[in-house]
């Protein structure tokens, strides 16, 4: 798979990895602190960094956790990876960080049989539209959007629905 270089790769100080149980104390701050995403329990990144490291991956400047994305086989399709989250540090935001984080998981072995990639994004994450978008347009290939959870579907009132976002094939 070709992707296109972004700006980050002329940075030789972010450095990419699988997350370490010691890491989700500060993966969860990281969600937190963007303010957009839905933030799980302290637990659910910790074993998001315990039991999925090969399909998740952190990226680390000055020992500080400055992007993560979670993600997941699909257990209903095995050549599908769900992306849970991805989340950049508002400093270094719009700079590519978001697409070389999913460029690096997508390198990954674990990865190397996986031809589609989906995601949920709320019609407001804009954001997120674009950084999947050109991911699709990087990787040559098609973006299907459907509607998949309503929004009274969720507790709390005010959650937007959720639209699926499906990558592929690649």
């Amino acid at each position: 798979m070709t992707i296109p270089q972004t700006e980050l790769d002329k940075s030789a100080t972010i450095f990419f990895r699988k997350p370490q149980k010691e890491d989700g104390s500060e993966i969860w701050k990281l969600i937190k602190d963007t303010k957009i995403l839905d933030l799980n329990s302290a637990y659910t990144y910790l074993l998001l960094c315990d039991i999925f490291p090969d399909t998740c991956v952190v990226a680390v400047q000055n020992q500080r956790i400055i992007g993560f994305v979670s993600a997941f086989r699909s257990p209903q399709s095995v050549d599908t990876l769900f992306v849970w989250q991805i989340a950049v540090d508002a400093s270094i935001r719009g700079k590519g960080l978001g697409k070389k984080l999913l460029q690096e998981l997508l390198g990954r072995k674990a990865c190397e049989n996986i031809h589609y990639l989906q995601t949920t994004i709320a019609p407001s994450n804009y954001a997120s539209q674009s950084l999947f978008k050109g991911l699709a347009r990087d990787l040559n290939c098609s973006v299907q959007v459907t509607n998949y959870f309503s929004a009274d579907l969720f507790p709390e009132p005010g959650h937007e629905a959720e639209q699926q976002y499906q990558i592929g094939p690649f």
